[in-house]
């Protein structure tokens, strides 16, 4: 399933993210290509489209490159397939709920802020409508 190779454009077009960016978390470690062709090119796995995803939709929430490497970190650690005894487990899911809650309470606030700006926007719209020759004849 996780064989096929991809080069860093196609994974920039599948994420939606520059060349540059994903070469930034490159450095930083947050994502790895899985091998590198002859050519020395990147080769990127669905496993690590999927790793992107994750690091892309936690930008926007406010999450810093340590706190998406450590949800990282937690979610490769359950996902491995190694055994780990269940007081580790509990301590990996509870760092995951952490990331839960904190980006189910940025939801809420953006949720606020969304609203304020279509409020916003709708009363321009009445105002430019109160104010456009149509309206006055």
């Amino acid at each position: 399933m996780d064989d096929k190779h991809m080069q860093i454009g196609e994974v920039a077009a599948r994420t939606e993210l520059s060349l540059r960016t994903i070469r930034h978390y490159e450095e930083t470690g947050l994502v790895t290509p899985s091998a590198r062709s002859r050519g020395g090119f990147r080769l990127y796995t669905e496993t690590d489209v999927q790793r992107l995803m994750v690091i892309r939709r936690m930008k926007p929430l406010g999450f810093t490159l340590d706190q998406m490497r450590d949800l990282l970190d937690a979610t490769d650690r359950l996902d491995s397939g190694e055994a780990v005894d269940s007081g580790e487990h509990e301590t990996l899911l509870g760092r995951v709920r952490v990331y839960e809650q904190a980006a189910t309470e940025q939801v809420a606030k953006l949720r606020v802020q969304l609203a304020r700006a279509e409020d916003f926007a709708a009363t321009l719209g009445a105002r430019l409508e109160q104010n456009t020759p149509a309206a006055h004849s």
